[in-house]
């Protein structure tokens, strides 16, 4: 009874059970751990791109808000550029729609909708394209429990077919199907746990950012409001 005990757990190995599953079963895992890995390298560029970010974004609003700067002298000094990071462009755009239009279009304030309507635009376009990637985050969370378990269905099915053509119902032939036809499932959890863990933290950071640029726009649309009046008031 020894050795046969000790042949089923060998055949029960991870490597063993996945060459002794079938070439749909196959499938199913191989495209389960290629989804799993893409859900690590996305999570761990998309964590890094973030954090990049709100670093830019901290020292950006720094120097924005110390006072010390007009906003000719910040943009000589600081000199932000149009796609250096998205609360650079926003500013960008919306002080060049402010310094194009003239005089009058400020004080009725047809200046400042038309540098909120750029902004927001612009601010609309980066975070699209910050959510690069998050829907296969979504996708895999939502759809690798399923696929892992259809693995599972054909490979019970399977398991039950050998069963019935051998005619042997022992637990040395039962096992190692069911727990191949298991497998699947299991990897199929596996990449859809971290896939929500991560879509969650990634979209809330996201949503903390996209935060951060609205607010940018209305404090500098307020700056640039008050300038206006200033200079109205001075003439």
């Amino acid at each position: 009874m020894e050795p046969t005990t000790l042949g089923v757990h060998a055949d029960m190995s991870f490597w063993s059970l996945f060459w002794q599953a079938g070439l749909f079963v196959k499938a199913i895992m191989l495209g389960l751990f290629a989804a799993s890995v893409a859900v690590w390298a996305v999570w761990a560029a998309k964590g890094r791109q973030f954090k990049t970010l709100h670093r830019q974004a901290d020292s950006f609003e720094q120097v924005f808000w110390s006072g010390s700067h007009t906003l000719e002298s910040f943009t000589r000094s600081v000199n932000p550029q149009q796609g250096a990071h998205p609360m650079a462009s926003v500013f960008v755009v919306g002080l060049e729609e402010w310094n194009a239009a003239t005089e009058e279009e400020r004080r009725d304030g047809t200046a400042l909708q038309r540098a909120r309507r750029m902004m927001d635009a612009t601010a609309r376009r980066e975070i699209e394209a910050l959510e690069a990637w998050l829907p296969l985050l979504a996708t895999t969370g939502s759809t690798a429990p399923f696929i892992g378990l259809l693995g599972t269905v054909w490979g019970i099915m399977t398991s039950f077919q050998s069963i019935g053509v051998s005619k042997n119902t022992s637990l040395a032939v039962v096992a190692p199907g069911i727990a191949e036809a298991l497998f699947a499932t299991a990897i199929g959890l596996f990449a859809a746990i971290p896939a929500t863990i991560a879509y969650n933290k990634l979209s809330g950071q996201l949503g903390h950012y996209s935060g951060r640029i609205e607010t940018f726009i209305d404090e500098f649309l307020t700056v640039l409001e008050r300038q206006s009046t200033k200079r109205t008031g001075r003439k």
